[in-house]
Parts: structure tokens; C-alpha cells; sequence
């Protein structure tokens, strides 16, 4: 059992997330049990989110991707009348962490993804977003072809991605920007980076790594943003000795 505010005091400090300007708030958003044995955590914090977490049995949610945005309405919808009602009644707190989950040299979705995919992170250096550094560039020694790495973003995210296969044959860098990223291409193109990737494509981006001679590879604003949330679920669990659950909603963008 460990304290709702201590939990969230020990994540705030872990990611540094007052020192973020951001699209929303990030930190505690909806307080609930004040005493927590359980928590869980899901990319987004939405029904179907708060419904999984309270049948798990969790007190708090902690999200990538939290409840309220500036670019939300800001009187309730019923849409989020209904999620609050749900986690009321399950006296579940809910946190998020948006901006400084992607950014954080350790947890992070960027740096944790350039590992997973064997290249060694240089944190912050692509992706400037409300003036902080938010991607990581990775590198490695040995190159990799290129068709193999596409295969293996496929394998470690669970799904196949968006390629536009127009850069080298051998890979040695890449740029990781998740989520939507897609205009960071022209970055990587700048940077001479070898391939860049991201969750979402847009539409210019075929003809971006047509020109720019760069591999561009689209791998799902979902897929690209586990990692991140997953870790600071492990990191709290193991640290304040709680039950963690990743509660897993598949987004197929």
C-alpha cells in the first residue's frame, strides 16, 4: 500500500513534468482513493481504459495520454461525463504524462524505442515540441539492412508499418520521433540520418523520403507509445511494491 500523492509526487519528479510546457495538464487530473495497493496503466485515458482498470481491481490509472487537452471544449460532454462517472465510482485516480513520458532519457517512449530496435539513443535531439527536445536519435556501430529492420519494428510493436523504403540499404541511424511526428522528417533529412520513424504518416511524407533519400517508416501512434507508459507502470510497481497492470486497447492508428 502506498499514498496516492506520494506516487504522484514520485512521477513528477522522475520526469521532471513541471518543467514541461504542454497541450495539456500533466500530473494527478482526477483524485481518487488516497491509499493505493494496485495501479494500472493504458496509453489513453478513456472508457474503455477507466472500465478495464477498476475491473482489475486498481486505485489510480496513469496514462500517456490523460483526460483533459487545451484543445478540448471546456465545459463537459457527456462523452466525458460518462468516463468521469466511471472512474467516481471506482474511486480511481487518474494521472497522465504526455510531453515528458516521450522525452525522459530513461523511460522514455523515444529512447526506450531506439534500445528496443538496437541502436544507442542520443536523447532530445530531434523533435523540438513547445521548445523542448522530445525524439531521440539512435545509433549503432554495425549497420542493419534496412528490410530487416522494417521486419523487426513489425515484430517488436506487433504490427506491420507505413514504409517508404527511399534512404540507404544499410542502416547505422535513425531518428524516433512517436506519436505525430511526421513533419520531423525534414529534421532527419537535415541531420543525414539514415531512417526516421514515427506513429503517424502524413501525406507529404511520401514525397519528403522520395527527396530526401531517407527511409520513412510509419509504426502507429499506439504501437510507438507503450513502451513509455508500460516502464513508468514497472517503475512505480517496483518501487512502492504494488500490483501493476497494463491495461492493452489496441489503436490501429
Amino acid at each position: 500500500m502506498a499514498g496516492r500523492d506520494q506516487i504522484v509526487e514520485f512521477c513528477d519528479d522522475l520526469l521532471d513534468s513541471g518543467s514541461f510546457d504542454d497541450y495539456g495538464p500533466n500530473g494527478l487530473q482526477v483524485p481518487g482513493s488516497p491509499e493505493v495497493a494496485s495501479i494500472a496503466t493504458a496509453v489513453s485515458a478513456h472508457l474503455e481504459s477507466i472500465e478495464a482498470a477498476a475491473a482489475a481491481g486498481a486505485q489510480m490509472l496513469l496514462t500517456h495520454h490523460g483526460l483533459f487537452w487545451d484543445f478540448h471544449q471546456r465545459s463537459l460532454s457527456e462523452q466525458m461525463c460518462l468516463r468521469l462517472k466511471k472512474a467516481f465510482a471506482a474511486d480511481l485516480s487518474i494521472a497522465g504524462y504526455h510531453l515528458p513520458l516521450d522525452a525522459h532519457p530513461e523511460t522514455g517512449n523515444n529512447v526506450l524505442l531506439c534500445r528496443q530496435l538496437g541502436f544507442e539513443p542520443e536523447p532530445g535531439a530531434i523533435g523540438t515540441v513547445k521548445g523542448r527536445g522530445i525524439g531521440a536519435v539512435g545509433r549503432r556501430e554495425s549497420s542493419l539492412p534496412a528490410d530487416e529492420l522494417f521486419a523487426l519494428v513489425e515484430h517488436e510493436l506487433g504490427r506491420a508499418p507505413l514504409v517508404f523504403a527511399e534512404g540507404p540499404d544499410e542502416i547505422r541511424s535513425i531518428g524516433i520521433v512517436s506519436g505525430s511526428a511526421a513533419s520531423e522528417i525534414h529534421s532527419a533529412v537535415e541531420m543525414g540520418l539514415d531512417a526516421f520513424l514515427t506513429g503517424e504518416p502524413s501525406e507529404h511524407v511520401m514525397a519528403d523520403a522520395r527527396e530526401g533519400g531517407i527511409n520513412f517508416i510509419a509504426a502507429g501512434h499506439y504501437a510507438t507509445e507503450v513502451c513509455g507508459i508500460r516502464a513508468l507502470g514497472e517503475t512505480v510497481a517496483e518501487t512502492f511494491g504494488l500490483k501493476h497492470t497494463f491495461v492493452d486497447v489496441p489503436n490501429p492508428i
